[in-house]
């Protein structure tokens, strides 16, 4: 089978599918013959050379790539071009963000291509090495801190100098899943103070194992988190007890980063206007969720908001700005996603595996995933 690589069309994209050490392994293990797009991993630091030392065939235009394709590799979801160049029956696995595009759904349907969505792969533990979402939330976390300690105008630890000792720098991370874990470890390894909220009591342990306090709301719901691990939408009546308590700990807060997401919604409000104006001057918010339209009221999106000497970063794509390591680890998840589809050199699709009954957006001019036909994760 032939499997294609593109270069990525996504503006400011630099993530790249696969990455040269990947190729080897697919080709020595699984027997597919690689093909990569000219310059696809240039800007994740990949060049051509690599790709042809492991194996990989460079293909020096799209068209003919898609042309050759049996399966197609990307991160980002294609665009209506790139559908219209795959054959029926192709291939594609990449992000698809299907919950969140309804049209691309129809598009992939109507051209009968087999689409497999590296965000729709269930969370359970026979998964963990195709998780791409764990893989990528975890740059966002590392990287989210690093653009608060960047942009903060203090030490992060406790400095003691000569002319005084300057107390360490406060934290507030709203959400912690993978991204808000992975920002508070980093946080702490920076030295500093560090708070965390989350509407799921179960994380509480893993938020203290990290040495951050965990801030308790009592809500009004029994169950919080949703069969894939996520957190389930609040009452109004939860809604406002987490913003009371997130605005008494936001105003001490010197940062403040949020990561809360709701699959096929829209991301909650947790940080209002009015909890802005009660932040000190020169405190920074980083919001990963800008591009589901922001846990802050105020954020705007690819954007740094100056609000009464706030600074609130609406970064987007921010595995991205980590392009050689992201490529690395997305690459490792999609291997691994392939070797479980493939089966004596071809594609072996069992829809009464967990696995690939919800990765698979459509097939055969069908919606397959039961988390896409429900329109929840």
């Amino acid at each position: 089978m032939k499997v294609a690589v593109p270069k990525e069309t996504t503006s400011g994209e630099t993530r790249v599918s696969l990455s040269p050490d990947t190729v080897s392994s697919l080709i020595s293990k699984d027997g597919l013959e690689i093909l990569v797009e000219k310059d696809a991993g240039k800007r994740a630091s990949f060049p051509d050379k690599a790709y042809e030392k492991a194996g990989a065939k460079i293909v020096p235009d799209i068209q003919t790539l898609y042309e050759s394709a049996d399966i197609v590799l990307k991160v980002q979801k294609p665009t209506e071009e790139e559908i219209k160049m795959m054959k029926p029956g192709t291939a594609l696995i990449s992000f698809l963000w299907a919950l969140y595009d309804k049209k691309l759904v129809e598009q992939l349907k109507d051209a009968k291509i087999t689409a497999f969505g590296m965000d729709a792969i269930p969370r359970i533990s026979r998964a963990q090495k195709m998780d791409a979402l764990s893989s990528m939330s975890s740059i966002s976390g590392y990287k989210s801190v690093l653009i608060a300690a960047n942009a903060l105008g203090k030490y992060m630890p406790m400095m003691m100098t000569a002319a005084g000792t300057i107390p360490p720098s406060k934290v507030l991370i709203l959400g912690a899943g993978v991204a808000g874990l992975q920002a508070i470890a980093t946080a702490r390894r920076l030295g500093a103070v560090v708070e965390a909220f989350d509407v799921r009591p179960a994380v509480k342990e893993q938020v203290e194992s990290l040495g951050a306090k965990f801030v308790e709301v009592e809500l009004e719901e029994q169950e919080t988190e949703t069969k894939g691990g996520y957190a389930k939408e609040l009452s109004k009546e939860s809604q406002q007890k987490q913003r009371e308590a997130v605005h008494q700990h936001a105003k001490k807060a010197d940062i403040v980063i949020t990561t809360a997401l709701i699959p096929g919604k829209p991301a909650p409000k947790l940080v209002t206007k009015e909890m802005v104006a009660d932040m000190m001057t020169g405190s920074v918010i980083v919001d990963l969720a800008a591009e589901q339209g922001g846990n802050c009221e105020l954020t705007k999106p690819g954007e740094i908001a100056n609000e009464n000497g706030v600074l609130i970063h609406g970064p987007l794509n921010v595995p991205g700005m980590m392009a050689e390591h992201a490529s690395h680890l997305y690459s490792k998840n999609l291997s691994a996603f392939l070797t479980h589809l493939i089966k004596d050199g071809e594609l072996n699709l069992d829809f009464e595996d967990e696995i690939t009954q919800y990765a698979t957006i459509t097939h055969d001019g069908e919606i397959v995933s039961p988390a896409v036909k429900k329109g929840e994760m």
